[in-house]
């Protein structure tokens, strides 16, 4: 399932993307201090919101259940978090392209803060519908917050997008191991009121992501040539159809799809096979280092091996993870499988973001970002909402081969855009 094509995929890491992206030679230097600043300001924030959401993952599911009236509704807070991001990106991305980064990121993280504070209000006051809406508004930092990779990206040439991207998701590391343990830890915080103490611990990171964003962090300008600079924006059709557009979607949107549809059940599977719900939960914190630790090193995989073989690889591991899933459920092949799923997804995140940022002239940004980041969220969603229902009807096997004609999709589209480059470099040869 790994992208074949070897010979391609070093060359494609070390030229520019000259077809999607007319970028002169001298672009392509190291990021000054600024940007450097600038994506360790971003990983920070990026470690907060981590551990917003990581908070809204552990205890909205059972707050929720302690509210509704109907249970049935219980998981309906924690789907709203997911479906408002989708709304949003594409509102955000546009947003952003005409008050700037900056101002976009401080509004994003200002709501995440009244988010955590009408949740508060809502445990109070039992209310459900309230607290529907306090999760909904987490949604929105969301959205913001997934373009924090993207403005460390643009800010710097295409030798160095990996290395900022991976900057700033290394955020993630410490928000994946502590945010469960954050969770508990403030939920007695308002006693007698459980749980309220959680979601003013969500506010605080709201607002120190302001701080933090206002006082340190400053708009870049993207790294592009003169002649790129003046290039008009082609339609969006134009831009989708461009195979390095095509590998960065499927790798972005199909790896998230895959994690989130195994990250979803795995829990629920833990607990049916045998295990405790302490057991799942564990599986599932050691997943989240996985997806964020390998941020400490991809930067340097890809510009050793190339962007083309640590996707391969990516897809490989996720794959992986189906094999140890269908081997056994006893407890050490869960972990495992839930490792190599956490890992191969930063693989495939890491490159398909590598790729995007560069699929697109500075006047085009927007819109690329808004459609690349609206599907990947879409899918995300779609994968978290079918795992229950497939697990609850076909089983936990079901689950697990259902994720490679997913991987194989991504590898065909990876595939395409490595064939594309060495016909390219071949022209280029000639």
């Amino acid at each position: 399932m790994p992208p074949s094509a070897a010979s391609a995929a070093s060359a494609a890491s070390a030229a520019s993307a000259a077809s999607a992206v007319p970028t002169h030679p001298a672009s392509l230097r190291d990021s000054d201090p600024h940007d450097r600043r600038a994506a360790r300001v971003l990983a920070v924030c990026q470690a907060l919101y981590t551990s917003s959401v990581s908070i809204d993952l552990t205890l909205t599911g059972l707050v929720g259940y302690t509210l509704a009236d109907d249970k049935a509704l219980a998981t309906l807070p924690f789907s709203l978090i997911t479906v408002a991001a989708a709304l949003t990106t594409i509102f955000a991305s546009f947003l952003m392209a005409r008050i700037g980064r900056r101002a976009g990121f401080v509004l994003g993280a200002g709501v995440g803060a009244l988010g955590g504070a009408v949740s508060v209000w809502a445990i109070f006051h039992h209310s459900f519908w309230a607290f529907c809406a306090g999760t909904a508004t987490v949604g929105v930092f969301q959205a913001f917050a997934q373009y924090y990779r993207l403005a460390a990206a643009d800010a710097v040439g295409v030798e160095d997008k990996s290395r900022a991207i991976s900057t700033v998701l290394a955020g993630g590391v410490v928000a994946a191991i502590c945010g469960p343990l954050l969770a508990a830890w403030s939920k007695d915080w308002l006693a007698p009121v459980a749980f309220a103490g959680s979601y003013a611990l969500v506010t605080g990171f709201g607002l120190l992501s302001i701080a933090l964003l206002a006082l340190l962090y400053r708009d870049a300008a993207p790294v592009v040539s003169t002649t790129a600079t003046h290039e008009a924006a082609r339609p969006l059709g134009e831009i989708v159809r461009q195979p390095i557009f095509a590998a960065a979607l499927a790798n972005n949107a199909l790896g998230y799809a895959v994690m989130m549809f195994v990250m979803t059940a795995t829990p629920i599977a833990a607990v049916a096979c045998g295990h405790t719900i302490g057991d799942g939960a564990a599986i599932i914190q050691w997943h989240l280092v996985g997806m964020f630790a390998p941020s400490l090193f991809s930067a340097r995989l890809i510009k050793r091996f190339g962007v083309l073989r640590v996707i391969g690889a990516g897809i490989v591991l996720s794959a992986l993870c189906g094999v140890l899933a269908l081997r056994s459920t006893d407890l050490p092949h869960f972990y495992a499988a839930l490792a190599c799923l956490g890992v191969g997804w930063n693989f495939m995140f890491v490159g398909g973001s590598t790729l995007l940022a560069q699929s697109y002239r500075p006047s085009e940004r927007a819109k690329t970002q808004a459609t690349s980041e609206f599907t990947t969220f879409a899918f995300s969603a779609l994968g978290s909402l079918f795992a229950g229902q497939l697990l609850a009807r076909f089983g936990w096997t079901t689950i697990n081969v259902a994720i490679f004609p997913l991987l194989a999709a991504a590898a065909l589209a990876t595939l395409g855009y490595a064939w594309s480059r060495k016909r390219q470099l071949a022209a280029e040869g000639s």
